[in-house]
């Protein structure tokens, strides 16, 4: 996105009246591991509005408990949820949703505005097995979080900074897909598990439904890069969106952006394959937003941007290239 770009959206979303929502958890308004362009919507919105999204820690309430988690602090929206859907519906993400977004069609973009991230619980879970490496057997972790100083208390003498964002953040896929797992992200975004996604970033989602059908789940407090035991510090937030449709803009990959940084993003099975495909939308978004010739484009991305594994545990695997908005000194 370019300051033009992003100015033009402001002032049409401004322009607009927006209408503020809550949509609290409970088990008519979760899609519990799926995305799907029938799934049918529990909120409909403008674009331009704001929704407030109670998102919950998707463990089963008897295996906080067989870790040590007392009774009292677990949510009664997860034990409603686990006590209320069938077991067979069980499974996956819970996620929150879907949002039917008036106006949005297949072709546009939803430009998602993470306005707000509060974390709703003191602690987090972590669970671990054969992943990337397949010497450790099935295990998990509950993990203290100090809300108020912004820590998390993994061990004594080990303090993890607080950076919570959502794990799932992603639209119905194109009709032909049918229902797809909320496991492995796609052109529909889902399981991005893209740690800079915090508060006050936006990520940009091509539409491939009427309404887009948005949905948020998958709460971390924290993760590094990589996500490499399978889990994050998982917990339940409370996030603020706002939904902007645009009709100005075209992508097949999912984009994003922070006070920082331009993100692009390279999804596949194959992790290099997944590193082609972000250096191919950075050459993309230097080129359509920056007007590089593409061999600049291509030298730029080696010599300035950075590329991280997102994730290296949903099967299809996550690159994604970080472009520092400094280099660009013009101002544009």
């Amino acid at each position: 996105m370019t300051n033009r770009l992003l100015l033009i959206a402001t002032l049409s979303a401004a322009a607009l009246p927006a209408a503020e929502y809550k949509l609290k958890a409970s088990p008519g308004t979760v899609a519990w591991g799926y995305y799907w362009a029938q799934a049918k919507p529990v909120l409909s919105i403008k674009s331009g509005d704001v929704v407030e999204v109670q998102t919950l820690l998707d463990t089963n309430p008897a295996r906080l408990e067989q870790l040590g988690v007392p009774p009292d602090r677990i949510q009664p929206e997860i034990r409603e949820l686990y006590a209320k859907v069938p077991k067979d519906q069980q499974g996956g993400q819970v996620l929150h949703g879907p949002i039917f977004v008036e106006g949005a069609q297949p072709g546009d973009v939803l430009e998602v505005r993470i306005r707000k991230i509060n974390l709703d619980l003191p602690y987090a879970y972590n669970g671990y097995g054969k992943i990337v490496l397949d010497e450790f057997d099935r295990g998990a972790k509950i993990i203290p979080l100090d809300r108020e100083h912004k820590v998390a208390h993994f061990a004594p003498g080990i303090d993890i900074p607080l950076r919570p964002f959502f794990g799932g953040m992603g639209v119905a896929p194109p009709e032909s897909a049918g229902k797809i797992r909320s496991g492995p992200p796609g052109i529909h975004a889902g399981n991005l598990d893209n740690k800079d996604l915090v508060e006050g970033t936006t990520l940009f989602i091509p539409v491939h439904v009427a309404g887009a059908l948005f949905e948020v789940g998958d709460g971390h407090a924290g993760q590094g890069d990589g996500e490499v035991d399978r889990n994050a510090l998982e917990t339940s937030l409370t996030g603020t969106f706002q939904f902007i449709v645009r009709h100005d803009l075209h992508l097949k990959w999912p984009r994003a952006e922070t006070p920082t940084h331009y993100i692009t993003m390279g999804l596949n099975p194959d992790l290099l394959e997944a590193t082609k495909a972000a250096v191919r939308e950075t050459i993309d978004f230097l080129v359509t937003e920056k007007k590089l010739s593409r061999e600049d484009a291509y030298v730029l991305s080696s010599v300035a941007v950075d590329f991280v594994i997102t994730q290296a545990v949903d099967g299809t695997l996550g690159v994604h290239g970080l472009i520092p908005k400094s280099i660009f000194t013009d101002g544009k």
